[in-house]
């Protein structure tokens, strides 16, 4: 078995993001990095796979939204995108510098 560290986990950052892959915990620090990622491609639209489950990974992905100020608004994917397995976000346009 081998002890090395856990390589980074590569995005593609196409507006699209599964949560699958990560562990709960990485949960905000991931959202972060790729709304962040996002707004750097002119992204706006984003859909944020968390699953249907038990709701917790849903709550916390709803809670961290909540939060964020690049967030314009999001809702619960429709029966094309993933119903409520998935989340659709809206980001509000970057401030030009």
């Amino acid at each position: 078995m081998d002890d090395a560290p856990d390589e980074p986990v590569e995005i593609p950052i196409n507006g699209e993001l599964d949560l699958h892959t990560f562990a709960p915990r990485e949960t905000a620090a991931v959202l972060d990095a790729y709304v962040e990622a996002c707004l750097e491609r002119g992204i706006r639209s984003l859909r944020v796979i968390h699953g249907k489950g038990s709701g917790t990974l849903r709550e916390t992905v709803h809670a961290w939204l909540r939060r964020d100020p690049r967030v314009k608004s999001f809702r619960l994917g429709d029966e094309t995108s993933g119903a409520w397995g998935a989340t659709l976000v809206e980001l509000r346009p970057r401030l030009q510098d």
